[in-house]
């Protein structure tokens, strides 16, 4: 039998002040592991979602932990049967996670990291405001039980959103989640630079807590947006059975597939009547392409471009 492909989210916020100089040397690192995926470093530090066979990823964690700054680098596993990614990419950025605002840095100030089996007791505390951080697309698939959603379309909206919505003086407990604990992480940091006093985050966000939670005693509703062509994972972390539009990058259900409205790669019950012309062309086209690579038996020719700029781990 074939062994599994397994698929690391990998973060964590440490000062690189030569990332710039990194970006060549880890690249390297990946491709002679055999690894597919993008990593993002910048000076506050590195942050991503990649895939490989056992030997690739435990080759790339122990290059990356040869460097003394990265030896407690976060990163949860999940497993799958295809390539979820068809591209190696090391991108250099401003952030690691973009919230747009100025002096927000982790590695200085940061949140109360909660255990996932810590998790649904705060969480079941009717005094904390539970938030979730990410995206209405990512919201709209699962989330946890009694979580708000600011139904931001991109986390430099966060800020906002909580300025207009919330008080430090009247909302005294504030729990925070996302996909693998980066965005959570920064928006921790970012509210307690408002004034918020006591700030928790999911350590290791949702996809650890499906990891280490069981089912039966979970408090996660539906499944989780991933940052890969696997698009959403069930509670064991098996692939979900949602697609993704490639024209509006929403994730499609079973029964948006159903729809009249939806043509693969092109158009979706969310976004058919709502494509400017320049779109649907484009995502035509691209459609054709990846159509005509297929039926010659060649690789993908584009890949897929999600929301996000990047993978959030």
């Amino acid at each position: 039998m074939t062994q599994p492909i397994v698929v690391a989210a990998l973060y964590k916020f440490v000062t690189l002040e030569d990332y710039v100089s990194l970006r060549e040397p880890l690249l390297q690192a990946m491709l002679d592991n055999g690894i597919k995926g993008t990593l993002l470093i910048a000076e506050e530090g590195i942050n991503g979602t990649v895939s490989g066979s056992r030997e690739g990823i435990d080759g790339l964690l122990a290059w990356l932990k040869n460097d003394p700054r990265m030896v407690e680098i976060d990163h949860k596993e999940s497993y799958c049967d295809e390539q979820p990614f068809y591209r190696t990419k090391v991108k250099l950025k401003k952030e690691i996670v973009t919230l747009g605002v100025p002096g927000v840095d982790p590695n200085k100030k940061v949140g109360t990291y909660v255990e996932p089996q810590d998790w649904n007791a705060l969480i079941s505390d009717p005094e904390v405001l539970l938030i979730d951080t990410r995206n209405d697309y990512e919201v709209s698939i699962g989330t946890f039980e009694g979580a708000i959603d600011p139904k931001t379309t991109s986390f430099r909206e966060f800020p906002d959103y909580i300025k207009a919505n919330f008080d430090p003086s009247k909302h005294k407990k504030v729990a925070m989640f996302c996909t693998g604990g980066i965005r959570c992480e920064k928006a921790s940091s970012y509210m307690l630079s408002e004034g918020f006093d006591e700030v928790f985050h999911l350590k290791g966000g949702i996809l650890k807590y499906l990891e280490e939670v069981p089912q039966q005693e979970s408090k996660w509703q539906g499944d989780c947006f991933v940052f890969d062509n696997r698009v959403t994972v069930r509670h064991d972390l098996s692939e979900g059975d949602y697609d993704q539009c490639h024209a509006c990058r929403t994730p499609v259900s079973v029964e948006d597939r159903a729809s009249e409205h939806y043509v693969p790669g092109i158009s979706c019950p969310h976004c058919w009547d709502k494509l400017s012309e320049k779109t649907r062309r484009s995502a035509i086209d691209r459609q054709k392409q990846i159509e005509l690579a297929k039926a010659r038996n060649m690789p993908h020719p584009i890949g897929y471009n999600y929301k996000q700029s990047s993978s959030e781990a």
